[in-house]
């Protein structure tokens, strides 16, 4: 028992420190295996010991873990620091670290609660399309609620077909043309005009393109939107003024190729 008794004078144990401090016996004990804070000395048992130092050095590192630096960080950064610009510039960084961090928070969480929403809305457990979804708000696609109204084939096909950078390209490019169709919807631009077959033959390019010529894959996703305009309302209004334009240009696009590649009873 010899060896609990002699503490000599000005030291304290790492128990009546963790105390002190507010913190644990084995968050002492591992700042001191990481060599971060080790003990002005120890008892003839072989105890470790602290003094009033110590305990402001464990207040630094205890402020700096606030602030959210790492223990490799306060190592062999912050503690080594002599001046005040020095300081100031590590925090700064800091600051942009967290700035960073607080907007991806942000944005899980708004994925998180778009998640669950599309989740009530489907009549079984899928994780396929969970991920789906998420990879699709990842890329910035407003268009992420047709995946629910999508069967596994059809997923798979898309799977197959493109990757996050190539789909993200093709949802850019659409949205993109039916923003400049509701332009010329403004404008008074005429479908037949040069202008207005222009762009129905952009936009159908882009439609073999993203269906590798499949028009029966174009067909399913047609009356798949008409599923998703009931979901989503702003979608449904751009979707239906977007139509309105290509529509008809698509129409006097066809007449002049002399082709109908929806078949005789498809308009």
């Amino acid at each position: 028992m010899e060896k609990y008794r002699a503490i000599p004078k000005g030291y304290m144990t790492v128990g009546e420190v963790a105390k002190k401090m507010n913190t644990t016996v084995f968050a002492i004990q591992y700042y001191d295996r990481k060599n971060i804070l080790k003990p002005s000395g120890k008892s003839e048992g072989g105890r470790r010991l602290y003094t009033v130092k110590d305990i402001f050095k464990l207040h630094q590192i205890q402020t700096l873990k606030y602030l959210g630096f790492s223990l490799e960080d306060i190592k062999n950064r912050i503690m080594s620091l002599d001046t005040q610009d020095e300081i100031i510039a590590v925090l700064n960084e800091q600051a942009t670290v967290i700035h960073e961090k607080m907007t991806d928070l942000s944005e899980t969480l708004k994925a998180i609660e778009i998640l669950k929403s599309e989740m009530l809305q489907m009549q079984s457990v899928d994780f396929g399309k969970y991920a789906d979804i998420i990879i699709n708000l990842q890329m910035g696609n407003e268009y992420y609620g047709v995946i629910k109204h999508l069967d596994g084939i059809t997923l798979d096909d898309l799977r197959s077909r493109f990757d996050k950078e190539s789909a993200t390209e093709v949802i850019n490019t659409i949205s993109l043309l039916q923003d400049t169709a509701i332009q010329y919807l403004n404008d008074g631009v005429l479908p037949e005009s040069e202008k207005g077959q222009e762009l129905a033959k952009t936009f159908w390019d882009k439609i073999l393109e993203f269906t590798d010529g499949d028009v029966s894959l174009f067909s399913k996703f047609a009356e798949i939107a008409k599923s998703v305009n009931s979901d989503n309302d702003e979608w449904a209004k751009k979707d239906e003024l977007a139509s309105s334009f290509i529509n008809p240009a698509l129409g006097v696009y066809f007449a002049k190729l002399g082709v109908n590649p929806f078949g005789e009873d498809n308009k």
